[in-house]
């Protein structure tokens, strides 16, 4: 499994453990949906600065986005 894969399971596993939908996470984040599902599917090469984004609206740091992939 890549990287891009690796996150994106990452990020969808956080959101379902929050009971978030893919809008009302992309919406926290400041991000479109089509983007966030893009990054879950392992589609996207999200960028450091969106990460950030992401890592902010789960509470979290990135390191611990990183945790574990």
């Amino acid at each position: 499994m890549d990287i891009k894969s690796k996150i994106g399971n990452k990020i969808r596993k956080l959101r379902h453990q929050r009971d978030l939908s893919q809008e009302q996470f992309a919406s926290l984040c400041g991000l479109d949906r089509t983007y966030i599902a893009g990054i879950e599917q392992g589609k996207r090469n999200v960028s450091i600065v969106n990460l950030e984004k992401i890592a902010m609206a789960f509470g979290i740091s990135l390191k611990e986005l990183f945790e574990d992939l």
